[in-house]
């Protein structure tokens, strides 16, 4: 039985780079690259909380005051700064081709742009040049997807794209 779920994955992976398959479903999650979740980031940042108040305590029972107040200014500002890296961490696109729907969507700061086409009247190209964002437009809606994509492989998405709209 493993074998031909081997086969199957492998014969996915030659058609699609960026793409999964499961069943009938066609699935693209196209996701920033972060090698910091925001659950270590934050023990990154408790640690770092732990060393420089300590630093500054020291500093200011041996008669500096004003190392712990910068101190802190110093973890807020850090603070302020890992917060919006940690909003926009989980950033992401999802392009799901169901039956004959596909869904669009496109998370960015915890904000969700969702748009649905019938698949026979989606229109994928690239936005302005070869390598822009793609369009996938249709029925009078339009969003770009591939922002998490490097520039030089966004014609292969929407190859990908178009190859899974007409079912090869």
């Amino acid at each position: 039985m493993w074998w031909g779920e081997y086969q199957a994955r492998r014969m996915t992976n030659l058609v699609y780079r960026f793409a999964t398959v499961q069943g009938q479903h066609v699935q693209w999650f196209l996701r920033r690259n972060c090698s910091v979740t925001p659950r270590q980031l934050f023990w990154v940042f408790l640690s770092l909380c732990a060393i420089s108040l300590g630093i500054g305590t020291f500093f200011w029972m041996k008669g500096a005051t004003l190392v712990l107040p910068f101190a802190s200014l110093e973890l807020l500002a850090v603070a302020v700064a890992f917060v919006v890296y940690a909003r926009h961490a989980t950033d992401g696109e999802r392009i799901l081709l169901r039956g004959t729907q596909l869904v669009v969507e496109f998370e960015n700061g915890g904000k969700l742009e969702r748009a649905e086409f019938q698949r026979d009247w989606v229109r994928v190209e690239p936005r302005a040049g070869h390598r822009s964002l793609i369009e996938v437009s249709g029925q009078g809606r339009s969003i770009d997807v591939g922002r998490f994509v490097r520039p030089e492989l966004r014609p292969v998405l929407a190859r990908e794209i178009r190859m899974a709209l007409r079912g090869v």
